[in-house]
């Protein structure tokens, strides 16, 4: 790709629950710093456990540290690992998020970072949308103020209705109504659209449009190529403008690499970014 130009222009993160998970957890942030990376990302790392144990929260920590990388994104609780897109809608897992917002955000501050995101969750068959909207609402004010506290914002993301099929935000507008009814409810303004440009893509969205439209709004981009959601080169999007677009809107916040690598093997997924510019400005 000839995208280098318009990279160089910003700050890259690995998304370590999606790249390098041929490696166990603990492994991830070393291999990460190997390949040149100083900042990365994580969906919740936990599994299930809303609150995993100090031990398994400082074996984490200690992974990052010793590794010299610095956590910049972190996931409230996803439930990621058994297929739901979330937990701030769902009535059933009321109790777990809440009792995450707490733990997630104290990781998080732990470690430097400096975005949270919370998962909007599935539509549940049998209950009221509008019952869901209402708890999501409640949910996402806690996780924002929590967010506040730490020096962090909260992010709020779209997927894609292809591979998310009962995820009611599947587009940006959709996401970045929440962010706005969330900063409303609190008043602080920290709420973000999180504009993960595979995501949009894929639901057929005009991205320039998007990043046009809601650069005031975008508090983390991530990227995949479309189709296939792996590195950039392997689809059909034209990176170089898309960051070219992002710097021109202003967006000076770094870029999420959340792709699955094309050959199964993370450290060769990356010649796409010369090495020189994978440490985090």
């Amino acid at each position: 790709m000839s995208d280098v130009t318009a990279a160089s222009r910003h700050s890259f993160t690995v998304n370590l629950s999606i790249l390098f998970g041929e490696l166990p957890l603990l492994e991830r942030p070393a291999a990460a710093a190997a390949a040149g990376f100083t900042a990365a990302e994580l969906w919740w790392p936990f599994g299930e456990e809303h609150d995993p144990s100090q031990a398994e929260l400082d074996a984490l920590r200690k992974a990052f540290t010793d590794a010299g990388v610095r956590l910049t994104g972190l996931n409230f609780l996803d439930d990621l690992s058994k297929g739901v897109r979330g937990t701030v809608s769902v009535p059933a897992d009321k109790e777990r998020f809440r009792a995450n917002v707490p733990v997630a955000a104290e990781l998080a501050a732990s470690l430097g970072a400096t975005a949270l995101n919370a998962l909007y969750g599935n539509r549940v068959e049998g209950v009221d949308p509008a019952e869901q909207d209402a708890l999501a609402l409640e949910n996402l004010v806690l996780a924002a103020r929590a967010a506040h506290e730490v020096g962090a914002v909260l992010l709020v993301e779209a997927l894609n209705v292809v591979e998310s099929p009962d995820y009611p935000l599947v587009s940006a507008p959709a996401a970045v109504e929440i962010v706005d009814r969330v900063n409303a409810a609190t008043g602080l303004g920290n709420a973000r659209f999180l504009c993960d440009l595979y995501h949009l893509a894929k639901n057929g969205e005009d991205l320039a449009a998007v990043i046009d439209t809601y650069a005031d709004r975008i508090g983390h981009v991530q990227i995949a190529d479309n189709p296939g959601r792996n590195e950039p080169g392997t689809g059909g999007l034209d990176f170089e403008d898309l960051f070219a677009r992002l710097s021109a809107a202003g967006y000076t916040g770094s870029i999420g690499l959340e792709y699955r690598p094309s050959t199964g093997v993370s450290a060769d997924s990356f010649g796409w970014l010369p090495r020189e510019l994978r440490a985090a400005k």
